[in-house]
């Protein structure tokens, strides 16, 4: 498996995508909230401590469980973790850690990186096989919208060059209009950039209804991050009928629908609405995390099914991993199970 130690005067180390946002501040106590808001407390703390982050980082157990779930630091460990899933039959989609990019430098750094990343797969001949997938905060998003635009159409050119594509990942729900708007002025130049939304939202079945047209790629997830109860649904059931709902729309308008999902219930579901709606012969694909589930996904691709793992990898993963399972109590629980089950 590749390493995520940085070898020395190594040329393919991608400069760190960093924010002062995550700067090393004292936090308030977490006496008298709830033991899920006081783990996010602790952890987005964590996410933030230097020294924590040196000890956590150079802990062999820690190495070998972060091999689990990120592909690596470079992008020649990117490129080894596909051609690996490639060629187990599934395809892949690499994303380049970093996310609240605060300065325009390290928003060229995140576009030279994924640049680079597109060139190095079509070298290898990996490119129609593997997407890049970006989050508009890492390039530009919290700086200037038309600059997150820019440097997205930049990602987009190198990868139809390579003979790839894009995806515009989601993030939380105050940046989802500004992400819709960038996804549909690329699309006017790159009409295969792939859209992402996410279920929980309780205004997700109507961008549904919008994205849901002949041939648009969208990925359809629950998401993971914690919303608000005004915006969001809360609850696991009410989540998955949700998602479910979503599903129907962008099956019935002919997308491809891209099921971004571990939930065994929505897995099976997903396979009955594509037949039952869909019918024979459908386009649609499933996406699941590198590391999750990974018996399952090789169970679907050996059932003739579309199976794109989501590799992330970048000198960031501490804060990624830390930050996903902060914004979200149920992602703490998926890392931790995919710890113990490769099931």
């Amino acid at each position: 498996m590749v390493g995520l130690t940085r070898p020395t005067g190594a040329g393919d180390i991608i400069p760190p995508v960093t924010s002062e946002a995550w700067g090393s501040q004292p936090t308030s106590s977490t006496s008298g909230v709830s033991p899920s808001a006081a783990l996010r407390h602790i952890l987005l703390w964590a996410s933030r401590r230097g020294q924590i982050k040196r000890a956590v980082t150079s802990a062999p157990v820690t190495r070998d469980v972060v091999r689990r779930f990120v592909a690596g630091e470079t992008i020649e460990d990117a490129v080894a973790v596909t051609r690996a899933l490639t060629g187990e039959g599934l395809t892949v989609s690499l994303d380049h850690l970093g996310e609240d990019t605060l300065d325009a430098r390290t928003a060229r750094a995140a576009v030279a990186a994924y640049c680079s990343l597109a060139g190095r797969l079509a070298d290898e001949g990996l490119a129609p096989m593997a997407e890049m997938s970006v989050k508009l905060s890492a390039v530009g998003q919290a700086l200037d919208e038309s600059l997150a635009l820019d440097n997205a159409r930049l990602i987009c050119e190198a990868a139809r060059a390579a003979g790839s594509s894009v995806t515009i990942d989601m993030e939380d729900h105050t940046t989802t209009d500004s992400t819709l708007r960038v996804v549909s002025l690329i699309r006017q130049d790159f009409p295969s950039t792939g859209a992402v939304l996410q279920a929980s939202l309780h205004r997700t079945a109507d961008d549904c209804r919008a994205l849901g047209v002949p041939g648009s790629r969208v990925r359809l997830c629950k998401g993971a991050y914690q919303e608000p109860a005004s915006l969001a649904w809360q609850r696991p059931d009410d989540i998955r009928r949700a998602y479910l709902r979503c599903l129907s729309i962008l099956i019935g308008g002919s997308a491809l629908p891209m099921a971004a999902t571990h939930d065994p219930k929505l897995v099976e579901a997903t396979g009955r609405l594509v037949s039952d709606i869909g019918g024979p012969g459908f386009r649609h694909e499933y996406q699941m995390l590198f590391g999750i589930r990974p018996d399952e996904q090789r169970r679907l691709v050996a059932a003739a099914e579309t199976v794109r793992v989501y590799v992330p990898f970048g000198v960031q993963w501490y804060g990624y991993l830390m930050r996903r399972m902060a914004e979200r109590p149920a992602n703490t629980a998926l890392f931790l199970r995919a710890l113990v089950s490769r099931n």
